[in-house]
């Protein structure tokens, strides 16, 4: 049980440009893989499919793809910023400024402004050795299940058991969202050949690592920050 805690608390992203002459085995992508079929699904449904990518053309094609952030992204994200890690270790949430490009870290920042962080995902995605793209099926729903609130939690189960299994064989996982965007997936559902019922969840590259990962603050909200007992208010387990 501890081992699990650990391994839970010591997952992380994997940011870092990887080792693009460094092939992720077969028979641990095939562990990855494993442990997302495991995942718990609303009514066992199991409403995903899983395209795993690792041609260099095919790369290289989804890297080049425009990956513009929204205006609204761009706002809110930087309401959610810390500018120290005295701010981040107080609010306990959200992300340091510092992982951002420096056209971010202004609050009337403009999507054009984007370029240098699109241009990082784009190189991110080509450079490394493979890329899982995670689809959706809404029609693998639970019954009487309007907007499918349970069926995107399951997604979200898929993607924390393979994260837990590749970061338990060493291997980085890095979720991307942004090929999720309407302009965006529209385009790499088309390289893929995915079907227009489907629709991309995430992607992830996994791969190992240029260099050493370094050691970005973490910060967690206390157990106490968000237990209610009994009744809401009540913080803590006491």
């Amino acid at each position: 049980m501890s081992d699990l805690l650990k391994l839970i608390q010591e997952r992380k992203s994997g940011r870092a440009p990887f080792d693009p002459q460094r092939p992720v085995a077969k028979e641990d992508l095939r562990k990855i893989l494993e442990a997302g079929r495991w995942a718990p699904t609303a009514h066992n449904m199991q409403n995903f499919e899983i395209a795993v990518v690792d041609d260099k053309k095919l790369l290289a094609a989804i890297g080049g793809i425009e990956q513009p952030a929204s205006e609204e992204f761009i706002r809110e994200n930087y309401q959610q910023l810390s500018f120290s890690e005295d701010e981040l270790r107080r609010k306990k949430v959200g992300l340091l400024a510092a992982m951002f490009p420096e056209s971010w870290r202004k609050p009337d920042a403009k999507p054009e402004a984007d370029s240098e962080l699109a241009s990082r995902f784009g190189r991110a995605i080509q450079a490394g050795p493979t890329l899982l793209v995670v689809l959706y099926d809404p029609k693998r729903r639970a019954p009487a299940s309007e907007g499918d609130f349970l069926g995107i939690i399951s997604l979200g189960c898929v993607m924390e058991n393979m994260w837990l299994m590749a970061s338990s064989l060493g291997i980085a996982f890095h979720v991307i969202s942004v090929l999720s965007a309407p302009p965006v997936e529209k385009k790499v559902k088309a390289l893929l050949g995915i079907p227009k019922h489907l629709t991309i969840a995430f992607a992830v590259r996994v791969g190992y690592l240029a260099s050493p990962p370094g050691s970005p603050l973490r910060v967690r909200r206390e157990v106490e920050d968000f237990t209610h007992h009994n009744r809401y208010g009540k913080l803590g387990l006491d």
